[in-house]
């Protein structure tokens, strides 16, 4: 689900939006809805689109912890996942 939400959703969003407007414009009857659709012009905008929400989630959401990570170990035949071990204050 989050990567539908923070990859698919922004590269497809400009063209559903063009698509809908597109449609609106031919309902209406402007000759401006008969010109071909802009690829390019759609793709960088999801492209532009894809960054920003790939950025605010990094940079908005991930919490920063203190400490010494562990990566996994295997333990009489478990594997421990990998974890930070918080730093001990005097």
């Amino acid at each position: 689900m989050r990567e539908l939400l923070t990859i698919v959703v922004p590269l497809a969003l400009p063209t559903a939006l063009y698509v809908l407007w597109l449609q609106a414009a031919r309902w209406v009857g402007s000759e401006r809805a008969r010109r071909a659709m802009p690829w390019l012009w759609l793709a960088g905008t999801g492209v532009v689109l894809l960054a920003v929400v790939l950025f605010v989630v990094t940079v908005g959401f991930g919490t920063s912890q203190t400490g010494t990570y562990v990566p996994p170990q295997l333990h009489n035949g478990r594997i421990v996942p990998g974890h930070i071990v918080p730093e001990s204050r005097p």
